[in-house]
This record gives C-alpha cells, sequence and structure tokens, in this order.
C-alpha cells in the first residue's frame, strides 16, 4: 500500500470528524510502545492508514466496526533478520503462516538464493514476494560467498553488485556482513561493499559472531550497525554497550535465559534491542510459531510483555528506518495483532492495511501465488556417483597408516588428529568417527569432491545429505557407509534437491526441494509434516546432543566463515587462519613383505 497524498488527506479528513472512516476498532486495551502503558481507546482507520486513537466512544462514525471489548491491540510483529529459505517454502506460503501469527513485515536477507542464483536469486526473492499481505523489505547478500577463497559458492558478490541491488527500491539495506575477516582486514572486496552500503545510506546488518575488544571495535568503525549472533550474555551486553543494535533470535533458544537476566540489570531497556528469527524449519514455524514463540519464551523467562512486545513493534521499526510502521498512531500503517492476553501471547485477529486477514489462526482469504514468476529449478548440476566416490582416499598410499587430521565436534568445531589405517588406499575409519563429503554443486568448478573425518557427531548409523548447507549450498552428505551416502546424494541429485536419510541402502525419509535445491512446491503442511518425519527417523541415524549437536546443526556444519575446522567444496578450512589445510600429517606406506607376514600371521 503506498501512502499517496490522498490517503494523507483522507486520513486528515477522517480524524477531523469531516469523512466517516472506513473501520473502527473500539473498546480496545492499546498497548502503547512509546509509554509502557496499557490504556482504553478506539482506532480509526481510513485507507489503510490509522487515522485517529480517540477516547473510547467518542466516535460512533464509521462504515464498519469491530468491538475489541477485552481485548489488547498491538502493531504487527516485525521480524529484523530473517532468511525465509530456512522455512523451505515460498514468500506466499511462508506469508500464509506467519500473518496468522501477528508477523505483518519482514526483513529478509535472501543469501540463501543468491548464493545459489547470483542475481536472479535476490530478483526472485523480490518478485515473488510482490504484493503479499505481508510486508517484505529486502536486504542485499554481502555473503555471496560468506568466505571467499575457502569455498564457491553459485556466483561473487562485490562491489558493483552491491550497488546495483541497493539502486532497487525495494532492497532497504546491506545483509548480514559475515566476512568479519576481510572487514578486519581490509580486503578489496568488503571495502566495495561497504562503501556501497554507506553511499546509499540504508542500514548495514552485521555478523559478529566472537568479536570482541579491539575487533568488535573496529567492526562497528567499518559501519555496520547491528547483530544477531550472539553468543552469551555478556557478549549481548558489550555489543549493546558498543552501539549495536541486538537481534535476539529464536533460533538459539538456550541462550534466552541468560540474555533475559542480563537485560533486565540494565537502567533502562535501550531501543536498539529488536528481535529475529533467523533460521526456522517449516515444522517449527507452524507448530511452535516465529516471532510470536520468540516472544512468548522471552516472556516466560521474565520479562514484561509490553517490553517484548516493544522489542517486536516499534524498536523494528526504528531499526528499519519505517517511520510508518511500530506505533498505534495516527498517520502509521493499521498493521494490528489483537491480543486476548498479555500471559501468553496469540494472534486473535490480525490486520494488513486496515483490513482483517486473519482469525483464530487461520486467513479470511487464501493467499495468491503469484503467477508470472517463474521458481528457479535445475540447479542441481550433478552426475550420478558411485559407491567408491564416498570412500576417503589417500592417493599416494596404497596400504600403511596415515596420520589426519579431522573436525571435531558441532557447530564450534575444533581440530582434532587419528591415526588410521590404509588399505588400497582406502582409509578404515576409526571407532567413533564418521565422514562428511562435500560436492559443488553450481557447475561453476569440476574440483574433485572433499571428504574429511568427522568426530563428535557419534558413529552414524547411514546416511544424511542435503543441498540446503549453509552458506554456499554444496550438496553435503555425512554418513559411514558408502552406499548408504550415495544413495543419499544421488537421491537429491535426482529430485533438484532437498534432504534426505538413508539406513542399509533403504531410504527413510527424502524431502525434495527443486526450487534452487531449497524450496518445496508442497503445500506448507505437507511440506512440514515430510520435514518432520525427517526429522524424527534422523534420531535412528544420529545421536542428538542439544544444544550444539543438534538436526538443525547439518545445515550449518560446513559454515567456513565461523572460527575452527569446516569442510567445503574446496577443502578442509580453517576458519581462524582462513586457510585451506591439508588434512595429511604424515603417511607410512607398508612393504609387500610386511603385507605378506601379516597375512601369514592371520
Amino acid at each position: 500500500m503506498k501512502l499517496t497524498t490522498q490517503t494523507r488527506r483522507r486520513a486528515i479528513q477522517a480524524a477531523k470528524g469531516e469523512i466517516p472512516f472506513d473501520l473502527l476498532l473500539t473498546k480496545a486495551n492499546i498497548i502503547d510502545m512509546v509509554t509502557g502503558e496499557i490504556r482504553p481507546a478506539d482506532v480509526g482507520i481510513t485507507d489503510g492508514l490509522i487515522a485517529s486513537v480517540h477516547p473510547t466512544g467518542s466516535r460512533d462514525d464509521s462504515h464498519e466496526t469491530h468491538d475489541l471489548s477485552g481485548l489488547y491491540l498491538s502493531p504487527g510483529f516485525i521480524d529484523t533478520h530473517v532468511h525465509l529459505e530456512s522455512s523451505h517454502l515460498p514468500p506466499a506460503r511462508y506469508a500464509e503462516i506467519v500473518l496468522t501469527q501477528g508477523t505483518t513485515a519482514v526483513f529478509w536477507d535472501p543469501h540463501e538464493l543468491a548464493n545459489v542464483l547470483g542475481l536472479e536469486g535476490v530478483r526472485y526473492a523480490i518478485d515473488s514476494s510482490r504484493n503479499l499481505p505481508l510486508d517484505v523489505m529486502v536486504a542485499a547478500p554481502s555473503s555471496v560467498p560468506s568466505t571467499p577463497g575457502l569455498e564457491m559458492s553459485g556466483a561473487d558478490f562485490a562491489g558493483q553488485e552491491m550497488t546495483t541491488m541497493l539502486s532497487w527500491p525495494e532492497v532497504r539495506g546491506v545483509a548480514e556482513v559475515m566476512d568479519m575477516f576481510g572487514v578486519l582486514n581490509g580486503s578489496e572486496r568488503m571495502e566495495e561493499i561497504l562503501d556501497a552500503g554507506l553511499s546509499s545510506g540504508k542500514i548495514i546488518e552485521g555478523h559478529a559472531r566472537g568479536l570482541k575488544g579491539a575487533d568488535l571495535q573496529a567492526y562497528l568503525a567499518a559501519g555496520v550497525t547491528s547483530d544477531h549472533e550472539l553468543t552469551s550474555a555478556e557478549d549481548a551486553l558489550e555489543k549493546l554497550r558498543a552501539g549495536l543494535t541486538l537481534e535476539i533470535r529464536g533460533s538459539h533458544p538456550y541462550l534466552l535465559p541468560d540474555i533475559v537476566a542480563a537485560l533486565q540489570t540494565l537502567p533502562h531497556l535501550s531501543s536498539q534491542i529488536t528481535v529475529c528469527t533467523d533460521d526456522v524449519p517449516p515444522d517449527i514455524l507452524i507448530e511452535k510459531g516465529g516471532i510470536i514463540a520468540l516472544l512468548n519464551l522471552l516472556i516466560e523467562h521474565g520479562m514484561k510483555a509490553t517490553d517484548v512486545l516493544r522489542f517486536a513493534t516499534l524498536n523494528g521499526a526504528i531499526r528499519l528506518q519505517r517511520n510508518d510502521l511500530g506505533l498505534i498512531a495516527a498517520g502509521r500503517r493499521a498493521n494490528l495483532v489483537v491480543l486476548d492476553s498479555l500471559n501468553t501471547l496469540e494472534a486473535h485477529r490480525v490486520y494488513v492495511a486496515g483490513k482483517m486477514i486473519a482469525q483464530k489462526g487461520q486467513l479470511i482469504d487464501p493467499l495468491a501465488v503469484p503467477s508470472d514468476v517463474l521458481p528457479p529449478r535445475d540447479t542441481m548440476h550433478l552426475s550420478p556417483i558411485r559407491t567408491q566416490d564416498c570412500q576417503l582416499r589417500l592417493t599416494d598410499i596404497n596400504n600403511g597408516t596415515a596420520r589426519l587430521r579431522h573436525i571435531s565436534g558441532a557447530r564450534f568445531t575444533q581440530w582434532g588428529e587419528v591415526d588410521v589405517q590404509i588399505e588400497n588406499g582406502i582409509v578404515q575409519l576409526p571407532d567413533e568417527f564418521s565422514l562428511i563429503r562435500v560436492q559443488h554443486r553450481h557447475g561453476r568448478h569440476q574440483s574433485e569432491p572433499q571428504m574429511a573425518l568427522l568426530k563428535g557427531w557419534g558413529e552414524l548409523r547411514g546416511a544424511i545429505a542435503t543441498s540446503y548447507s549453509h552458506d554456499s549450498h554444496n550438496l553435503v552428505v555425512l554418513g559411514r557407509d558408502p552406499e548408504d551416502m550415495a544413495i543419499a546424494a544421488n537421491l537429491l541429485i535426482e529430485s533438484g534437491g532437498g534432504m534426505a536419510l538413508v539406513q542399509n541402502g533403504k531410504i527413510l525419509a527424502h524431502v525434495a526441494m527443486p526450487i534452487a535445491g531449497m524450496l518445496s512446491d508442497l503445500p506448507a503442511p505437507e511440506l512440514a509434516a515430510q520435514f518432520r518425519r525427517l526429522r524424527e527417523l534422523s534420531h535412528q541415524i544420529a545421536d542428538w546432543e542439544p544444544p550444539y549437536r543438534v538436526f538443525k546443526a547439518i545445515e550449518g556444519t560446513c559454515l567456513a566463515c565461523n572460527a575452527g575446522p569446516h569442510l567445503t567444496d574446496l577443502g578442509l578450512t580453517c576458519g581462524t587462519t582462513r586457510q585451506i589445510v591439508d588434512a595429511v600429517l604424515q603417511r607410512h606406506e607398508q612393504t609387500q613383505n610386511t603385507n605378506n607376514n601379516d597375512r601369514s600371521a592371520n
């Protein structure tokens, strides 16, 4: 909805009583995000704009009236940082879910699509979210790839691409700057990206994982103004004190109790505290919710409802430079959420542009999927693989021993070393180890698939494969059995991408994601059911240990921008030193006589 001069003129006339309101919401308990008060008032709306907030019962001239007696009225919720791709739903299907939960605006970083499709992916994000009731603001991805030199995705973005995207009116800022190393060390690429963002006057999102002290100050000095990569309460406070806008995220709930406790020690709660979802899979999005689930967790951990609602409304609007959102006040858009309680938040009704679009968790009318936007398909540029392609081999040793570096742990990874046996050039997996295999899927280079030993995930009883792997989204397979790994990989190659579980040569579960290898054509409930089944059956393959070794970690296990070892399509990388590392430390070839003697002894 564009706020035209005529729209403003009609709102002025309605506020003065010269013309009736289109819609009058009466007897509501207004949640005032400026004063923190809850006060009775009526709200008059014209042409989707709030024209007047006035004493209860003082006006009755309206074409339509909704009685909100006993109910609370809040501005629509704002998600300040989200990757819609993690829901594996196209924008219209995503909107169908979150609108019913009270989220009426999102700031979408489509860097998952961009890492597969380049600028075409960003255009698809914009075009496929046009004319939706959900206000979709798009960020220009800065992390394509997130770690240049250590991985290769489907495109490379630098200053020229950033300038192009920032010239598009739908793009409202620079998406999370994940190449912290490049920022701190003055890489030409990152300087171009940041210069384009600063020149545009639009916001620049951060990704300051692990930064503190001088490095954190230097990162802010580059022009970054927000962060959602909070690792502890101390980390959150340091970043808030430094001047960053905090984007408290729901995808890491184990951190919330400590962050809430830390915030409650402050003299006041800053306007620079917002909320975001970041990444939410489809089953969790439907069953537990997005922003509304996070708000309820914050309330559960001791925060006042009025404070968390301000994080999700006025503070989000301030952050995103949207003076038309975030308040129930004349001149703001009539994007509103009706709540029946402040103990546990639940969207009783949702209004967008002054029209009630959802009631009691259901859309009143289905959303139209844009028919003129063709979803991008056929992005798995790979041929089928063989079982032997999933065996870790050392080309310069046939039989003997070797000492190899390996990846230890999940999410927060560390280097490890282990001695292994080599038989006929194949590494024999030690107990408690599994394999990770990464293969470039974008057709930009033809290097061999990369493999490494993985410890800290247990002995995987089968294979888990995904083409949705932050941030380069190459084909990743984890497992111990080469046959299972090959079956899982080939299933995704054939279906255009997705996720799969294979055990003892049989397919346990498969979710096809043929749109860019990350989005599904299925209706949201059907996709959620398939994804839930896949998650549940994954327990047959892996022993999960929250908070780090969880199913979600599969999608982030190749994040080369994070500290520690990670495997990418270019090799075994170190996120700390930004180097590709040779996994082989030592090798010892056995002589033929030694082999014969060993066989005789057996």
